[in-house]
């Protein structure tokens, strides 16, 4: 990760695990993505972090994307890469509470994980990750699990697999 890299959170909905939780799961999987992923951004980078509910993130969904429905993460880049790198505003991701945990519970895994999971996912849109095409998704999906297994997360895709939003610039 980049020197001095900053963590914004705003929790807005009660639900979600205390604020020094989810701090250290967004810390530890954005440190994977980083070293894994070989992501590259400027030294004092920033990444916010919204924790809402279903109903807000309906709404910022609907606004950004035109789609009238929760879903469990939206991703806002902050900007451009420039000289190999990212930032100083990576972008803002987004965690909707009841969508997240009951996708956890579908899947039969532990809300961590799932969480650590969106968090990498969330991040690589902000780095220019998607999954639109079929290899695109192909070559983001096996980033995503070679992130999760060093950190000793079981592959999401194996069994059901996620889909998550796309990144959306505000």
């Amino acid at each position: 990760m980049p020197e001095d890299f900053l963590l914004d959170l705003s929790i807005e909905c009660d639900g979600w695990p205390e604020e020094d939780e989810l701090e250290a799961l967004s810390l530890r999987a954005a440190e994977a993505a980083f070293r894994i992923g070989g992501l590259k951004a400027m030294p004092g980078s920033e990444l916010s972090l919204l924790f809402v509910d279903d109903a807000r993130i309906r709404e910022l969904n609907a606004e950004w994307r035109n789609k009238d429905k929760a879903t469990n993460v939206l991703s806002f880049p902050g900007g451009e890469e420039m000289n190999g790198l990212y930032g100083p505003l990576l972008g803002d991701i987004v965690f909707a509470l009841e969508t997240v945990s009951k996708e956890a519970e579908e899947q039969a895994i532990s809300f961590q994980d799932h969480f650590l999971h969106l968090v990498v996912h969330g991040l690589l849109h902000l780095f220019g990750y998607d999954h639109q095409m079929e290899a695109e998704a192909e070559e983001m999906e096996d980033l995503e699990r070679r992130i999760l297994a060093s950190m000793g997360i079981a592959d999401p895709y194996a069994d059901a697999p996620l889909v998550a939003d796309d990144p959306q610039e505000p």
